[in-house]
């Protein structure tokens, strides 16, 4: 029996558009990931969706502005969208336009035996070695920064420093404040080049992954909704 597959679209609480597509467990591998992506390009503002990507390898819309991250993991597709800056240019780094996104598997225990490549000897001590959680979180981080930076050959371990890690919080902007009292963002601290980048990062859980977004605090933004 097939299943369906499932698209989801909702802003966020830190002001970035996310969209979701799941499901379709009976397809798998590259498969999935054409009919995830079709199925995501198919839902764009009445009108086909059509993505590229810049001789750096970030993605882009071809005729939007606006600056989308992705991520892809198991059968979860995410893509994270920001306002339209057409005063900067996408295919270069702006701190107007920076933004990445990542996902992984909550359960991906493989992430503990790997620790010590992309974790730096403070954030080793930082992170303890048998919380399962915190080190996927912290390796979401270390994907989705690299994202953002738009630099290739950036160290995990020199380049992108997490200062603080981000607890889970609601995907949605409309949630349960007895469960969520507090949102808690995390910080990295970025070497890009001769250039120093502070990223803002936001943690939820999604259909069994850990979904991460790190961004420039001076990145465009839609309209935040608590």
């Amino acid at each position: 029996m097939e299943t369906e597959f499932i698209y989801w679209r909702h802003p966020s609480i830190p002001g970035i558009k996310i969209e979701e597509v799941c499901g379709g467990e009976d397809k798998e591998g590259k498969l999935w990931k054409e009919m995830a992506y079709q199925l995501y390009c198919e839902n764009g503002k009445g009108a086909y969706r059509e993505i590229g990507h810049f001789h750096n390898g970030a993605p882009f819309l071809f005729g939007e502005e606006a600056r989308i991250s992705i991520t892809h993991t198991g059968h979860f597709l995410a893509v994270a969208t920001l306002p339209p800056t057409p005063e900067v240019e996408l295919s270069d780094f702006s701190l107007r336009a920076a933004m990445g996104i990542d996902a992984e598997k909550a359960d991906r225990a493989q992430v503990l035996k790997i620790r010590d490549r992309f974790l730096s000897s403070s954030e080793l001590d930082m992170i303890p070695a048998d919380d399962l959680l915190k080190n996927v979180i912290a390796w979401t981080v270390k994907e989705a920064c690299y994202k953002a930076l738009l630099m290739e050959g950036l160290d995990f371990r020199k380049d992108i420093e997490i200062e603080k890690l981000p607890g889970l919080s609601p995907a949605v902007p409309v949630y349960d404040h007895k469960e969520f009292p507090e949102i808690i963002y995390g910080k990295a601290n970025c070497q890009r080049g001769e250039e120093r980048v502070e990223l803002t990062l936001f943690s939820y859980e999604s259909e069994g992954n850990i979904v991460t977004l790190a961004y420039s605090p001076k990145c465009a933004k839609f309209a935040k909704k608590e």
